[in-house]
């Protein structure tokens, strides 16, 4: 378990989830990990956060407007200065879909997509720091990139996040890049050439893993629920690991950490 207060700069530090369905993902995913839910909040357009153990883990919103959900789960990446980082995003190749936006005294945010395809957000910390805990049952654990583009996300990373960079051996040949945050700390995420797996109209991709006690219980749990089941719970040198959806179709990991 890691606990912290403010995120390293880079870190994924946010996710949350666009759903086509507020209160059936309330429930899967209170039943599923032991969340509460905020009420949404009107000023916010209806956004709310799900809560761990009374603390803010995730959050989630609706349809918003004429703007339909896609059923996605997104990461925000921690940045001390939320309008540099659209600057040089920008220049790095990344498509900004909101610029730098005040989110009360919460923080500053920013949605974009990489250079690679992959939706993702950055996050300033005002009051709200993100989650404070990971590696918990319920918790965030690893953040992992699939992409078709493998140098090219990498050097992004690096550029815009302040990333330090490490290549490690992956499994069949696969190229896998794991990431530290800009002080050469802990491991934050991972980015993985996808290029021989992705299917064919499959953007690059943001994976969330959600830590929880048992694997292969929590998937059966998953298809009790009504959401699907896309791999398996498999053994890895990181611990066993599965994919799955939720009822609305979002996809996420779930892991049990080898050191659990």
């Amino acid at each position: 378990m890691t606990t912290r207060n403010t995120p390293p700069a880079g870190a994924p530090c946010w996710a949350d989830l666009w759903t086509s369905d507020v209160a059936a993902s309330c429930a899967f995913y209170g039943a599923l990990f032991g969340w509460d839910a905020e009420d949404p909040q009107p000023e916010f357009g209806g956004y709310f956060s799900f809560l761990r153990d009374g603390e803010r883990i995730a959050g989630c919103m609706g349809d918003m407007g004429d703007m339909k959900a896609t059923d996605t789960w997104k990461i925000y990446l921690c940045t001390d200065d939320a309008v540099k980082t659209v600057e040089v995003a920008r220049n790095a190749g990344a498509d900004i879909i909101a610029p730098a936006m005040p989110v009360a005294d919460l923080g500053v945010q920013v949605v974009m997509i990489d250079p690679t395809g992959a939706d993702l957000g950055a996050w300033q910390p005002g009051t709200h720091p993100g989650f404070t805990v990971l590696g918990e049952h319920g918790a965030p654990v690893w953040f992992e990139l699939h992409t078709r583009d493998h140098a090219r996300a990498v050097d992004f990373y690096r550029t815009v996040f302040g990333w330090d960079t490490e290549e490690i051996p992956g499994e069949k040949q696969i190229a896998y890049t794991v990431a530290r945050d800009s002080s050469g700390g802990e491991q934050i995420a991972g980015i993985m050439d996808a290029s021989s797996f992705l299917p064919v109209g499959t953007p690059s991709e943001w994976s969330v893993y959600w830590e929880v006690d048992d694997v292969d219980s929590s998937v059966e749990q998953v298809s009790a629920l009504g959401g699907s089941v896309l791999m398996e719970p498999e053994d890895s040198p990181y611990g066993r690991i599965a994919t799955v959806t939720d009822p609305m179709g979002a996809s996420f990991k779930l892991c049990t950490s080898a050191d659990s």
